[in-house]
């Protein structure tokens, strides 16, 4: 018989005297990246118990990270996966706990409109998972959702489906948010730039801060995003590649209310292309973004100036599904990156040549929402030895042939 070393680590965790010996001999992590991976995995560490480092080179949400700008959707329907959609549950728990102390909220529930042009399979298959969970899922006649949502034109949808428990979370603000809370747990936190120390014998020591230091640390937790690949070549390197990807927001009529939550909410329109977008909690701007991958990018150097050409397609989309909209005022727009693994779903994994090293990435668009689940599943593997699911290991990533999702899936 065999035992896995995360196995072993859970049982001695379990000993009488495990919890004396980690008092005295609290593991020093640091955390490279304060987007929503990073600043979670350092929360949740630092609540039970470590000495933790939180690093970022430009600051938490910061305009360059996939965890910046002002809002990202958080929704339970992942089709068949039901692993994403129990993580999305842990995470509204944690998100709502961390909610409830801010002076400023951090999420503000619309419910979620799926609208299939096509076959409707990916929310069927989920439909099971989200009735286990006690999240509610309805089905709606396009002529009664067309009632309910004035603000849509419905041509072309097949079918409509509402997820309750469904809403908006203002990304810069809840990374700062997450920030306050490690530091003042006891967290320490420091806005600096680091590259990868030497591993040797199975380890990494140290890290080079680009001001000359050195960061020294038990376990180094990587949550760097786009520049995952950059960070480690030859373990992630060009498997996750940065893409271009433009948000867009549009004003809408004055004097209108068919915008505000209540009559219009987070939608995802799933045809030949995902378009989503978020109504503000006030009504007066809709966000919209287009979910198909764009061109490979550095997020270093990358133009953040929005192009013409996609500002164009957008105002198409608008004057097939929201009419009134098509030719209102480009209010602002956001230039950012999705950092996707090939098969879409995230990387949570140690390093194969240092056990004492932690990759996590893949996440965008998807990741943000759960950010908490995953800061909970790492602390909890680096700690207690608990397993990492399967489908999350680097492992894959390095196969001849890439595994393929059952379904086409949204990324936000």
């Amino acid at each position: 018989m065999t035992i896995s070393r995360r196995s072993f680590l859970s049982s001695v965790a379990a000993l009488p005297f495990a919890k004396s010996l980690f008092a005295l001999t609290k593991p020093r992590i640091v955390v490279i990246g304060a987007g929503a991976f990073g600043g979670w995995t350092a929360l949740q560490l630092r609540n039970m118990g470590a000495d933790v480092l939180l690093l970022d080179a430009w600051g938490a949400g910061n305009t360059l990270s996939s965890s910046g700008g002002k809002t990202r959707v958080i929704r339970a329907i992942y089709g068949p996966d039901r692993i994403y959609s129990q993580m999305v549950k842990r995470a509204f728990e944690l998100w709502d706990g961390l909610n409830a102390s801010q002076a400023e909220p951090l999420y503000f529930e619309t419910g979620a409109l799926w609208m299939h042009r096509g076959d409707d399979a990916y929310v069927r298959a989920a439909q099971p998972i989200l009735r286990d969970l006690g999240l509610p899922l309805e089905k709606l006649k396009i002529d009664e959702a067309a009632k309910r949502y004035p603000a849509v034109d419905f041509d072309g949808v097949k079918s409509a489906w509402l997820e309750h428990k469904a809403g908006a979370l203002y990304a810069h603000r809840a990374c700062g948010a997450v920030r306050e809370a490690f530091v003042k747990a006891g967290g320490k936190y420091k806005t600096l730039s680091v590259k990868p120390g030497k591993i040797a014998k199975g380890a990494m020591g140290s890290l080079h801060g680009k001001d000359g230091s050195t960061v020294k640390g038990d376990t180094f937790v990587f949550a760097c995003g786009p520049w995952l690949g950059k960070l480690f070549p030859e373990t992630v390197g060009d498997r996750v590649q940065p893409t271009r990807q433009e948000v867009y927001y549009f004003a809408t009529p004055k004097d209108s209310d068919k915008y505000v939550p209540s009559k219009l909410p987070i939608w995802i329109d799933f045809g030949k292309r995902i378009i989503y977008g978020i109504p503000d909690p006030e009504g007066k701007l809709l966000k919209v973004a287009d979910d198909t991958r764009g061109d490979v990018i550095d997020p270093t150097t990358q133009s953040r100036k929005p192009s013409k050409e996609l500002i164009a397609r957008a105002r198409g989309f608008l004057s097939e599904r929201f009419p009134e909209i098509q030719d209102q005022p480009l209010v602002s727009a956001e230039v950012c990156q999705y950092e996707n693994s090939p098969d879409g779903d995230l990387i949570i994994d140690q390093h194969p040549a240092a056990k004492n090293v932690w990759l996590l990435g893949g996440g965008s668009g998807h990741g943000f929402k759960l950010g908490p689940a995953v800061g909970d599943m790492v602390a909890h593997a680096i700690l207690e030895g608990k397993e990492i699911p399967d489908k999350f290991q680097l492992a894959r990533l390095h196969e001849g042939e890439q595994r393929k999702t059952q379904f086409d899936r949204p990324s936000s």
